[in-house]
């Protein structure tokens, strides 16, 4: 799941959640919509947890290179 996926599955959750005024019977969509949201939020989590840590040292460390020039003799 990456950050597309969790932000949908919670975008979802609140709609179903809090938006719909629906009812069918033996489901109730608004804890439906709950879960959808816990499940967006824990794969956000997920994500930035596992991939965070790598995209920083994929970078490698800074090199600052110096160049010195002398001036040429008039």
């Amino acid at each position: 799941m990456g950050i597309g996926a969790g932000v949908l599955l919670i975008a979802l959750g609140a709609i179903l959640a809090f938006a719909v005024d629906f009812e069918v019977s033996g489901v109730d969509i608004s804890v439906i919509g709950w879960i959808l949201m816990v499940a967006g939020a824990i794969g956000l989590i997920l994500v930035v947890a596992v991939w965070g840590p790598r995209r920083r040292a994929a970078r490698g460390p800074v090199v600052e290179e110096r160049r010195v020039y002398e001036d040429p003799p008039l």
